[in-house]
């Protein structure tokens, strides 16, 4: 059964296991930040006009979102007056407001303020997460209605995750990736790409993040990269049959 309009997108990860990977991707993210070199910040990344720079701003830009409902709801008014597609407003907006930080303010400020983001997400009580976000996100070429669950427990990690891979592959960095947390990560996506489709698949992902999953006979069968998987599914890379259904990050 696919995923359909109507129901809003929510959490299929329980909330302890949501909150681990939080904790463990933000200190992961904090120790490649700092691992960067000077040279490193103007490489450019695979998000289109955006350099170390500019990524690890917005990524402090979310940690702050996510930290204090204060700074969320105003970051949100902003963006939303600024009118066009929201994220593209909001990510806009965080760039714009740390333009003026040298790279060491940046990861200062990440390593001292992740934390605190974890913790912010860890309050959020059950009927606020279950609550539909009131801006529609378009995926797959649709409008389609989140609950704040499944932004704070989901996309929060999903979104510093993905950057973590674009700055490995702009800098060369170590990337450090174990089944235990980007394995779990990996195996949600996976999750949420079978309902979103709804086809039967074989589908197996290689590396430390990767396993073996199958739905149903007959389907399509696929072998490739965990992170290369979701690199495609994120947008990032060209994806035909069943990687064409995007999973949003």
């Amino acid at each position: 059964m696919t995923m359909t309009d109507t129901v809003p997108q929510a959490p299929a990860l329980d909330r302890t296991t949501a909150m681990r990977l939080a904790e463990t991707e933000y200190q992961r993210m904090t120790d490649l930040l700092r691992s960067l070199r000077p040279d490193d910040w103007r490489k450019a990344t695979d998000c289109a006009g955006w350099d170390v720079r500019a990524m690890t701003a917005h990524l402090l830009g979310m940690v702050d979102f996510a930290r204090s409902i204060r700074d969320q709801r105003r970051q949100v008014k902003i963006a939303g007056a600024r009118g066009g597609v929201f994220i593209d407003a909001l990510t806009g907006l965080q760039i714009e407001e740390r333009s003026g930080m040298t790279s060491a303010q940046l990861v200062e400020l990440y390593t001292a303020r992740s934390p605190k983001a974890a913790r912010g997400r860890r309050r959020a009580p059950g009927f606020v997460r279950r609550r539909p976000m009131p801006v529609p996100q378009t995926i797959n070429g649709r409008p389609e209605t989140w609950t704040i669950g499944y932004l704070v427990d989901v996309i929060f990690t999903r979104d510093p995750w993905m950057h973590r891979i674009d700055l490995v592959r702009a800098t060369g960095a170590e990337h450090v990736l174990t089944a235990e947390h980007d394995g779990v990560i990996v195996a949600d996506v996976v999750a949420e790409w079978g309902r979103r489709h709804g086809r039967p698949y074989t589908l197996h992902l290689t590396g430390p993040a990767g396993g073996l999953w199958s739905n149903g006979s007959g389907g399509q069968e696929l072998e490739l990269d965990a992170l290369e998987f979701c690199r495609i599914l994120s947008g990032r890379g060209h994806g035909e049959g069943l990687l064409a259904t995007e999973v949003p990050f």
